[in-house]
């Protein structure tokens, strides 16, 4: 779990006076960092690497300061240097990266002033004083693990993820691994997309197995993968006293998604590749909902820059489901929420409440309508919450999260739709 965002401003505030007088770049920088990224929680060893070499386009070598790959490049100074400069600089490395490690975040830095450019918004860069930095940690929330996410049907991260797949996909099928193990192992391989950037793994732990602990050729990738399976669908107390830590550090997957074994697929350079492309996607930016979806236009290439066109979309689904029960569950929450009996009572009702579609397909339905019951759970709980704090009350057990998955039922005649449905469920659990 995340810092607190208090806990978070304490640790800023004590960071920010006990970095007050230093000004050498030789001499303390990579201490300096180590002690922001512990503000906000976070290793910086296990996220970012300093001294990253590239190639720059004078065909010199270049040393990035701090480089978490896909997230955040920095740049440092000593005091009172030009972060104009500084960041004509880190921009100069760009082209010595491979377009999975560019960074969203671009931050310069000379002690006294820090200056964070988000290259995916745009717009005018936020300049602050160390001193003040406990104000703006919020801007940091991308290292902390919050993250502000805005799910569109056509978004590009969608359709971008869509083509990386689904070039794997054509590769693997042309190779010859086809069938039920192929569709097996592409919606183990979505899974562990999601998993690592939105919080069922540690960040990049996916990324980083594959970057690792597999050769540059691909020539044991397929072995590794399947070691990784057989891991992820063992509990922790059962694995193998010898087994590699790498593969330790992997929680159990509950559930049945690992459970096969599948035959090793063959990869080459070229297909390690692509999946780790597909890996330095931000898949925390992919809504669940289009699980389904997307794993259909990965298997139907025609389908695949058209993603939006071929199910139905979050808005259509609102549509329905308002109309059919959340309205009417909504307007009776209004009604009673000032009542605190009647609260619980009514959070015992929604959980209980069961919920059918006979022919789930992918299970987008089933998602969106998961998704919108818990909102409305979250508002009771947030609402009988704040009548206790008003008494002078603790928290009531009561209050704890009812509504669960097991409320919803998808009948589904074809297997691998039923099979996406149910992990896409559990994503939107997590992700609640």
């Amino acid at each position: 779990m995340p810092l607190s965002w208090n806990e978070i401003k304490d640790r800023a505030l004590r960071f920010s006076r006990e970095w007050a007088d230093e000004a050498s770049e030789d001499a303390e920088a990579k201490s300096f960092w180590d002690g922001f990224f512990d503000v906000f929680g976070v290793s910086r060893r296990r996220v970012a690497a300093f001294e990253k070499r590239v190639k720059k386009l004078d065909g010199k070598d270049g040393y990035i300061d701090l480089l978490w790959k896909g997230i955040l490049l920095v740049e440092h100074k000593s005091r009172g240097k030009d972060l104009d400069r500084a960041y004509q600089q880190a921009t100069d490395y760009f082209p010595g990266l491979k377009d999975r490690d560019l960074p969203r975040y671009l931050l310069v830095s000379d002690f006294a002033r820090f200056r964070l450019y988000d290259l995916d918004e745009g717009g005018d860069p936020v300049e602050f004083a160390l001193a003040d930095l406990h104000r703006h940690v919020r801007r940091f929330g991308f290292i902390a693990g919050y993250q502000v996410r805005a799910f569109k049907d056509q978004d590009p991260v969608n359709i971008k993820a869509a083509e990386r797949m689904g070039r794997l996909h054509d590769a693997l099928r042309d190779s010859g691994y086809d069938g039920h193990d192929l569709e097996v192992l592409l919606v183990r391989l979505l899974f562990c997309l999601f998993a690592e950037d939105t919080g069922i793994f540690e960040r990049r732990q996916f990324q980083d197995f594959l970057e690792q602990h597999t050769r540059s050729d691909g020539s044991d990738l397929g072995a590794q993968l399947n070691a990784l399976f057989q891991t992820l669908d063992t509990p922790a107390e059962k694995r193998q006293k010898a087994l590699a830590a790498h593969l330790g550090e992997f929680p159990w997957v509950n559930g049945k998604l690992f459970a096969d074994n599948l035959r090793t697929a063959a990869f080459d350079t070229t297909l390690r590749d692509v999946l780790l492309d597909a890996a330095g996607l931000d898949w925390s930016l992919i809504s669940p909902a289009i699980f389904g979806a997307l794993f259909q236009s990965i298997m139907d290439p025609k389908a695949r820059r058209n993603l939006g066109a071929h199910y139905t979309s979050e808005k259509n689904i609102l549509k329905l489901i308002h109309p059919l029960f959340m309205d009417e569950l909504r307007a009776e929450f209004e009604r009673i929420k000032s009542n605190r009996n009647k609260l619980h009572d009514f959070h015992e009702k929604i959980s209980r409440l069961r919920f059918l579609d006979p022919a789930c397909g992918c299970g987008n339905f089933l998602v969106v309508a998961y998704r919108e019951l818990r909102l409305l759970e979250l508002d009771v709980i947030r609402t009988m919450h704040e009548k206790d704090l008003a008494a002078g009350q603790v928290l009531d057990p009561r209050m704890l999260i009812k509504c669960n998955v097991d409320q919803f039922y998808g009948i589904e005649i074809e297997e691998f739709p039923a099979q996406i449905a149910q992990v896409a469920m559990w994503l939107t659990d997590h992700q609640m």
